[in-house]
């Protein structure tokens, strides 16, 4: 296990490496991209070898040329380095393999004992399995019992979301994956981990003296956590009629983004330590003991017919592939807690929603208000601070203070300053699968989760989705191009607060410091 303090710039290990899948679109979007990336930046050497999977049929050159395809769409960085795209390329195999045929992995075995003698790869495997959940066990057992664990260096399984629909699944597909694997050896992807801000939660909570002594309810009034996207399910719908927002977006990414910002002080700067108190915080939420609490503290909303800028835009039942009388949301806010002495009495209110106003996905911490008869707040309407952490699309923080508007009225305004990340580096950020793929290579698994992470997950939601099912509260409509059901606003009013602007949304009567909204 590495320690997280290990520069970035480190190589992975040498290994093959096994895209199952690697014909679908998880493939060409960000796993071909991201190991061209790699290799560009040197963090990915020339003892390496990659194999595609897929039933279809390919040749090493056709897929080679849907690898140069999808980089010149999608990667960061251009193939216009010839000869450094040929030996790149060269790197890569393909073999068309029934998954369910376990002489197709004896022959797979075959092939990769060439592979490791031609580019003398140390017997290293990382299996990255971009399939739907219920083939996790089938294809982990016959990699077993086709002889491709038996080699000297190490295994590492890489597995995308969703991790089972509910615990009950969660719980067998863990069982089936540790008979083959070691719990250090399942490297469980939730992408969101491996953004840029959501990494920089740690480093600007315990990094910096003037937050970690504020991050408590004594100092702190509320959380608000949101995930928006614009985009409607697109050709998703048959996936996502089954799954909804609750699954697809609050069991993994919010849950995971709440961790990061609830946790306490790891002791040591080490994958486990760090996840130990992801996961204590997880137990800390307040699981909703009836459905009449989960009717009170949740809103489940689902699009309708409505426009954005002008352009109209259809209901989720006119989507395809959707049932016309599908009841599966598409939005999802809650307010939750955590009984613990740092968060007690604190509301985090997340939300999380398709077809929305805003792309973004940010986090905002609003701290307590000064007292209202001491000096400057019984004279003035003053507005609390804020501390924004962006992550998505701009990615950075902002903080909200008060000051003296300039002049001789001594009147307070609040004002806004602002650390953009992304403007450091532009376009050439990195992507979240990079720095994902190449910690997966180190063996480093901070940003990966922990199977005792996704069962504590699994379990909050779950009884959500049970009271639901009992006594199912009415689907709140909403018009897509909006921010969700009229409830939302309630939500936080009952408790004295209201929904922030979130990035795209400028402030009305703030003055902004380096690059805000002008």
């Amino acid at each position: 296990m590495t320690d997280v303090s290990k520069h970035d710039s480190i190589a992975a290990e040498g290994a093959v490496y096994y895209l199952f899948g690697a014909t679908g679109d998880l493939a060409r979007r960000k796993l071909f991209p991201a190991l061209f990336s790699l290799y560009k930046e040197g963090k990915l050497a020339e003892d390496f070898a990659v194999v595609g999977l897929a039933r279809r049929p390919r040749t090493n050159e056709q897929f080679r040329a849907d690898l140069l395809e999808s980089i010149g769409e999608f990667c960061r960085y251009k193939a216009d380095d010839s000869q450094q795209w040929e030996r790149f390329a060269s790197h890569f195999v393909y073999m068309s393999l029934d998954i369910n045929n376990v002489d197709g992995f004896r022959e797979l075995a075959r092939l990769t004992a060439d592979l490791d003698v031609k580019f003398d790869i140390p017997g290293n495997r990382l299996f990255y399995l971009a399939l739907a959940p219920e083939l996790f066990g089938p294809v982990s057992f016959n990699l077993r019992d086709g002889g491709m664990l038996e080699s000297k260096g190490w295994n590492r399984l890489v597995i995308e979301k969703p991790f089972g629909y509910d615990l009950e699944s969660a719980r067998k597909l863990n069982a089936q994956l540790s008979q083959v694997f070691k719990e250090e050896e399942i490297y469980r992807i939730d992408h969101y981990l491996g953004k840029e801000m959501v990494q920089n939660i740690q480093v600007l909570r315990f990094a910096n003296a003037f937050f970690e002594p504020l991050w408590n309810n004594k100092h702190i009034a509320n959380v608000q956590i949101t995930l928006s996207e614009t985009v409607g399910v697109e050709e998703r719908g048959g996936y996502y009629d089954k799954s909804g927002a609750l699954r697809d977006m609050v069991q993994n990414h919010m849950m995971q983004m709440l961790a990061m910002i609830a946790m306490e002080p790891p002791s040591r700067l080490h994958p486990e330590d760090l996840r130990d108190e992801k996961v204590k915080a997880l137990r800390s939420l307040r699981p909703f003991a009836s459905s009449e609490e989960v009717k009170a503290n949740v809103i489940r909303g689902q699009y309708a017919g409505g426009e954005l800028n002008g352009k109209p835009l259809s209901g989720y039942r006119e989507e395809d592939s959707v049932n016309p009388q599908s009841e599966t949301e598409t939005y999802f806010a809650a307010r939750v807690h955590l009984d613990n002495f740092r968060w007690a009495g604190v509301p985090f209110y997340i939300r999380t929603g398709k077809r929305l106003p805003v792309k973004t996905t940010e986090v905002v911490v609003e701290f307590k208000n000064v007292p209202d008869n001491i000096l400057f707040a019984h004279r003035h309407d003053l507005a609390p601070n804020l501390l924004v952490i962006r992550v998505n699309p701009m990615e950075g923080i902002y903080i909200k203070i008060n000051a003296k508007k300039p002049g001789v009225d001594n009147v307070v305004q609040p004002v806004s300053m602002e650390f953009c990340q992304s403007c450091m580096i532009g376009i050439n950020t990195p992507e979240a699968y990079e720095r994902l793929l190449h910690d997966a290579g180190r063996g480093e698994s901070t940003y990966f989760t922990r199977w005792d992470e996704v069962a504590e997950a699994w379990a909050f939601v779950d009884r959500i989705a049970e009271a639901w099912r009992g006594n199912s509260p009415a689907l709140e409509l909403y018009p897509a191009g909006s921010w969700g059901p009229a409830r939302v606003e309630q939500l936080l009013a009952e408790d004295g607060f209201h929904w922030w602007p979130v990035n795209g949304q400028a402030e009305d009567n703030v003055i902004w410091i380096s690059g805000g909204p002008k």
